[in-house]
């Protein structure tokens, strides 16, 4: 079965380095993150000049999504201003799709079929970067990790995501035919 939906892409980051992952009872790293307009996904490895890309095996990390309309109700839940979404350190900033129905879901975003893992957990650092409270609140909705299984570039905009079947989460297939 096969379901369709407009979705909008707010923003794209990459960063060359870790400042939370394996930071554990440790300062934060201070490796930039850089808003992009586009991201070139590798079937298998990652985003090309991101951090995890190629770091291991069938990783489930490859690219990790965060949506909009949860940093919206954490600042509100905060009571802060607009909050800066790179903080999150997450690849893909969307809007119009609740993210964690796509965990055990192949989907694709244009020509892009990605598999949706697991969510994005959130841990004590989403504290230190977005204030008191911000670990507890996102629980459950700390975002979306998925693998790419048929790469290609994904800019900022309106995109088309297809549900294309649901899979068993471990299951573990790749191709590399669609880089550009």
């Amino acid at each position: 079965m096969s379901q369709s939906d407009h979705i909008f892409i707010r923003s794209l980051f990459i960063s060359p380095g870790h400042n939370y992952f394996g930071h554990y009872g440790k300062p934060a790293g201070t490796n930039p993150i850089h808003e992009v307009d586009e991201i070139s996904c590798r079937a298998g490895y990652g985003i090309e000049g991101d951090r995890f890309y190629g770091s291991r095996p069938d990783y489930k990390g490859q690219i990790t999504f965060f949506s909009y309309e949860v940093h919206q109700k954490l600042y509100q839940f905060l009571e802060k201003g607009r909050g800066d979404e790179s903080a999150y350190r997450r690849n893909v900033i969307t809007e119009g799709i609740d993210l964690n129905s796509l965990i055990g879901w192949q989907f694709t975003l244009g020509d892009i079929l990605f598999e949706g893992c697991e969510e994005c957990r959130p841990c004590f650092w989403m504290n230190q970067a977005h204030g008191d409270g911000a670990e507890e609140f996102l629980k459950g909705n700390g975002g979306l990790r998925a693998k790419i299984l048929e790469g290609g570039n994904l800019g900022k905009g309106k995109v088309l995501l297809k549900r294309i079947q649901k899979v068993p989460i471990q299951e573990k297939t790749f191709t590399d035919k669609k880089v550009r």
